[in-house]
């Protein structure tokens, strides 16, 4: 019989219990400032804290490079290539913004993090039947708000680090709020943590921001060649490391 490597008993029996105490505690935390902050803000802190937490605990660094292209308190879509379970608390950890997602609405069932999500400002989507209006309705208050989104055109991780096929539906979301695109590159974050592996190993993770990209008048743009051509950008800072 094949006995697990190390890095499987560290995750079952350290990593997966810390991280738990971490969803319990700060997850109460957030619901119960979702009483009296209707727009997130202290729960984003939540999320943010648990976010470095995780990543403090597994033992990963992130160099982030090219933050000084979006301003701190400004709204943006985030769009990033997608590797690993940990590349949202990466981004949670590194951007100072107020950070929303879309999330399948599978999510929703898990205690905690699915009530934080809820409850805080994100929006939950069932990809067999999505709800346009409702969707274009909820991106149109992030600006109101000021708030960012993070989207994964790739819709799931990518099973060898390479940069797959984006999917025009995220960026119909882009358009049509008219918020600046922001291209980002991870790259580091599959050797954390494989997809469907269970184990989380220590790690050096590389966080590129590339130069804003204007959607304002370009609400009737094509979202393919749109979402090509913010690809072509963020591709190749993460094929050259995979």
């Amino acid at each position: 019989m094949r006995i697990p490597p190390f890095h499987w008993w560290r995750t079952v029996f350290v990593l997966i219990p810390a991280i738990g105490l971490y969803t319990i505690v700060l997850g109460t935390l957030s619901l119960a400032s979702s009483i009296f902050d209707a727009r997130g803000y202290f729960a984003h802190w939540c999320a943010r804290t648990w976010a470095r937490l995780i990543l403090w605990t597994t033992g990963v660094s992130v160099r982030v490079d090219g933050l000084e292209h979006v301003q701190p308190h400004g709204s943006y879509v985030f769009v990033s290539n997608h590797q690993s379970h940990y590349d949202t608390a990466v981004l949670f950890a590194t951007l100072p913004h107020q950070l929303r997602i879309i999330a399948k609405d599978s999510l929703g069932r898990f205690p905690f993090i699915g009530w934080h999500l809820r409850r805080t400002g994100h929006i939950l989507v069932d990809r067999r039947r999505p709800d346009r209006s409702a969707i274009f309705g909820w991106a149109d208050r992030l600006l109101t708000l000021g708030l960012s989104l993070i989207v994964y055109p790739e819709g799931t991780r990518s099973p060898n680090g390479k940069v797959q096929r984006f999917k025009p539906g995220s960026f119909q979301i882009a358009l049509h709020s008219g918020l600046p695109v922001v291209p980002i590159s991870i790259s580091g974050t599959r050797e954390v943590m494989r997809k469907g592996a269970l184990e989380a190993r220590p790690g050096a993770v590389r966080l590129v921001l590339h130069p804003p990209i204007e959607t304002r008048g370009l609400s009737e743009a094509d979202p393919r060649e749109f979402g090509e051509r913010v690809r072509q950008i963020i591709a190749p800072a993460v094929d050259s490391h995979a």
